[in-house]
């Protein structure tokens, strides 16, 4: 590994923190840059590096910077919203494995939309299982999915637009001039 994928890898790890704290309140989570970053970092660093970078990121929160979007610390790990963090590292690695060498706008965003699929698939059960069986809420499971994707959904294909309008113009930079 290079020390200038190290330094993108901590980049993007550093732009996911700041995203976290660009959020808009919602009743259970927040709506954040957390997932835009994730999806960059895994258009323009690759597989590997996008899931390094979020693994950085997770890593960082739970040894206890306040990074998340509600503080730090392993106890974190209790939170309904930590299932999504470590769905960040797994949507990384699936959007750079499908986007890889890749500038097609399509392609970019069908990467993106498997990646948020993958978010999902694993924040979502976390969410459910912590809010109903740790915190003893009374929630079925359309009551999680309403709350912890339906409302994110028109966010999230934005999200994904603006990757696919600004990955064009910086794919060339990263994989080619840095």
């Amino acid at each position: 590994m290079k020390t200038k994928d190290l330094i993108l890898a901590g980049l993007f790890a550093a732009l996911t923190a700041i995203g976290a704290f660009i959020r808009i309140p919602m009743p259970v989570s927040s709506f954040t840059l957390q997932f835009f970053f994730t999806a960059l970092a895994g258009v323009l660093l690759g597989a590997k590096l996008g899931a390094l970078s979020q693994l950085v990121y997770v890593v960082l929160g739970l040894i206890g910077l306040p990074i998340f979007t509600q503080g730090g610390g392993f106890t974190y790990i209790f939170n309904p919203t930590f299932g999504f963090l470590i769905g960040l590292i797994a949507a990384a690695y699936v959007i750079g494995k499908l986007s890889e060498k890749q500038t097609s706008l399509w392609r970019i965003a069908l990467a993106c939309l498997a990646g948020l699929f993958v978010l999902y698939l694993i924040g979502l059960p976390y969410m459910h299982i912590i809010l109903t069986v740790y915190l003893g809420k009374v929630m079925t499971v359309m009551d999680s999915i309403r709350v912890g994707m339906l409302m994110f959904l028109p966010g999230d294909f934005a999200k994904i637009a603006v990757i696919c309008l600004v990955s064009k113009k910086l794919i060339p930079i990263i994989k080619y001039q840095v």
